[in-house]
């Protein structure tokens, strides 16, 4: 069966390029292009992992992994933030918000697809 990723992030071309790497790999693909829309779409699709910008209109990144991770429902979902931050600050907001890893941008669609593989398979 195959996996469904949700992607947010409010970038054409990094919703183009993650798309396209993550379709040939053999995922599924939902895109969100605001924090808004990819709750919505994470309650109605369910995917097997989310893929969330931290900087993204209507509500951040942050703001959507915690009410994911506070959700009976969505809870179990793994949570990889896309940013352009790095340092011990994402780190320690991957551990605050529970999420389950990052990615920095420009991302390495091997590394990308190798920690997605980790989470889910």
């Amino acid at each position: 069966m195959t996996k469904k990723i949700l992607v947010a992030d409010d970038e054409a071309d990094i919703l183009k390029a993650v798309s396209f790497r993550l379709s040939k790999a053999g995922y599924e693909i939902i895109i969100a292009e605001d924090g808004g829309s990819a709750l919505e779409m994470a309650k109605s699709h369910k995917p097997d992992l989310i893929l969330l910008d931290l900087r993204m209109p209507v509500k951040d990144g942050f703001e959507v992994c915690k009410e994911i991770k506070s959700d009976e429902n969505l809870k179990d979902i793994p949570v990889i933030f896309l940013t352009a931050s790095s340092g011990t600050k994402i780190e320690d907001s991957v551990e605050d918000h529970k999420a389950d890893g990052f990615v920095l941008k420009p991302f390495d669609a091997a590394v990308l697809i190798e920690k997605i593989k980790s989470l889910i398979g």
